[in-house]
């Protein structure tokens, strides 16, 4: 796809910048050489590694839509010592941009079933591109159910967004917080109470969940006792990803390499995987 392969880093610009919260920045990037902007595909739920000249790489999930994909968009948190320099990134700015890598969000298997949504703290990018996805192709997709949880209701971000979804036909939304805070206007608790609170169809769903992987496991134990089967499961796994390619091994989880066989992966498949304490 590109004249570096999937080693070499193609340089982008940083089209728009949006300060998503205090450390939450949206990049929306475009690729500078005309060629390789034609043949850049990506699928939801894949990640690109975005560098900064001098400092290193990150791993991060694309967030914008497929069927656009001359801007590539990035919502990334700022935690080290890569991220902090790229939220700092000004429009005009260049960086380089590997990718995409890994396995999505299974969309077209979706297709024509009820999709549930659920992901937890402030790692919900990976899904955002599916929410998106489907209102945008709303009529290949059943009902959708959202449900968002986070620790403190000032945690939540794009609460414009949910509001959004919540008014479109035929969607659920559901949120969440462990500490409500002012004005909160939703559940306090566990994201996985909010399984008693909305339309469950266990033998016609997909669901698609991100975030901390106890809070995955413990969704993933709860809709296997309602009757949902773990192949219809499917988790967006964090790992600290270096080469994007499956050959440096920092990614590794049993047999399978995160960046590589993930990040999206079927309850099924690693279920014991995910039992092993520090694994």
């Amino acid at each position: 796809m590109r004249k570096g392969g999937a080693w070499l880093p193609e340089e982008a610009e940083v089209v728009e910048r949006v300060a998503e919260g205090a450390d939450i920045t949206t990049l929306r990037l475009r690729l500078t050489d005309p060629g390789a902007r034609r043949a850049y595909r990506f699928q939801p739920g894949q990640f690109n590694m975005l560098g900064v000249f001098g400092v290193g790489e990150v791993a991060i999930s694309v967030s914008s839509d497929p069927d656009e994909p001359e801007l590539i968009g990035h919502t990334i948190r700022r935690v080290g010592r890569v991220t902090t320099p790229l939220v700092r990134l000004a429009e005009g700015d260049r960086l380089g941009l590997r990718g995409p890598f890994g396995r999505g969000w299974p969309m077209e298997r979706a297709e024509g079933r009820d999709v549930l949504v659920v992901t937890g703290g402030l790692g919900c990018a990976p899904v955002v591109s599916v929410i998106e996805y489907i209102m945008a192709r709303r009529a290949r997709f059943g009902h959708l159910t959202v449900l968002q949880g986070v620790k403190h209701g000032a945690d939540l971000l794009w609460r414009p967004r949910y509001e959004h979804w919540e008014r479109q036909p035929d969607t659920e939304v559901g949120l969440a917080a462990d500490v409500a805070g002012a004005n909160w206007p939703g559940h306090v608790g566990l994201v996985t109470e909010l399984f008693d609170r909305v339309t469950l169809r266990p033998q016609g769903t997909t669901v698609m969940m991100c975030g901390p992987e106890p809070m995955m496991r413990a969704a993933a134990h709860d809709l296997e006792r309602r009757g949902f089967d773990a192949d219809d499961l499917w988790l967006s796994l964090e790992r600290n990803h270096h080469c994007g390619n499956g050959r440096c091994g920092h990614c590794q989880i049993g047999p399978y390499f995160v960046c590589h066989d993930g990040p999206v992966f079927s309850y099924g498949e690693i279920r014991d995987l995910l039992e092993i304490r520090g694994l």
